[in-house]
């Protein structure tokens, strides 16, 4: 039940803040507050929720240390990105035919801010967090990563590859990302300085739900592989590469701080719940 009405809570208010921004995403200021306010809310609602259905501290949206790890994160996932279009460049894959537009630039800011804290929140906040208590962080990285690739076949023009590379690139990552600082901060700056990057500066198509409107006009060609096809540059081998090494690091810095959670342990973390209630 506890877990009923937490993601209840979180889906109803990115659901309200998702469809709000859409209805006025040809107004960019708009966008921007609108994605700026679901942001804000999901967080407060998360915290308000989880707080009260599990009468706990909510350390993993602690305000020490916020600011510091979503700027941290947002740094990683613009570079990371950034090396991903070198990459597709070096090969011919990436073009750039001009400037794009600011204020467009300015309205995803509030889009993708919005996306990605009430996906995060959801998630890494809730799915991922949920089952490791019982199966254990590897388990849950795995189950939480599929299911947040399978989310995005629900895109425009979604692709099996690019659910795929969304589930070891994204959903893996973001995961780890969580396991090693047991903070939402950081995934959360991760997926908005990705995804930021990816429309609001190079102009490129995100996740297959449309077209873009970043700093740059650009577009992509090339073999599916290397661009990642009408699903965008996270279909890329590239951004899977990429996303794979950054987990594997992200799982190393874990296991040295100790907060891998191991599958025996979460077993018996969720029998003692169990004998106290």
């Amino acid at each position: 039940m506890k877990l009923v009405w937490q993601v209840l809570a979180v889906v109803a208010v990115g659901a309200v803040g998702g469809r709000s921004i859409t209805a006025v995403q040809d107004d960019p200021w708009l966008s921007l507050l609108l994605g700026g306010l679901t942001a804000v809310l999901s967080v407060f609602v998360y915290r308000w929720v989880v707080g009260r259905t599990e009468r706990r501290p909510v350390t993993e949206l602690a305000r020490e240390g916020a600011r510091r790890s979503l700027l941290r994160g947002t740094a990683i996932g613009v570079a990371m990105f950034g090396c991903v279009i070198a990459n597709i460049s070096f090969l011919g894959g990436y073009e750039v035919h001009g400037f794009g537009s600011p204020t467009g630039a300015i309205g995803l800011v509030g889009f993708m801010a919005g996306a990605a804290v009430t996906e995060e929140l959801m998630f890494r906040g809730l799915l991922f967090r949920l089952v490791e208590r019982g199966l254990g962080t590897y388990i849950a990285l795995a189950l939480s990563g599929a299911l947040f690739g399978a989310a995005h076949l629900l895109n425009e023009n979604a692709t099996v590859l690019g659910a795929v590379a969304i589930a070891v690139e994204a959903g893996g990552m973001l995961a780890a990302a969580y396991a090693a600082t047991r903070s939402l901060w950081l995934p959360i700056g991760l997926h908005f300085g990705w995804n930021f990057a990816e429309a609001g500066i190079f102009g490129t198509e995100v996740s297959g739900s449309g077209a873009t409107h970043g700093l740059l006009d650009a577009s992509t060609s090339g073999p599916e592989l290397i661009t990642g096809g009408e699903f965008g540059p996270e279909a890329s081998v590239y951004s899977m590469l990429s996303g794979a090494l950054l987990t594997v690091a992200f799982l190393w810095l874990a296991r040295r701080r100790g907060t891998v959670v191991p599958r025996q342990r979460a077993r018996r973390a969720d029998a003692l719940a169990t004998l106290g209630r």
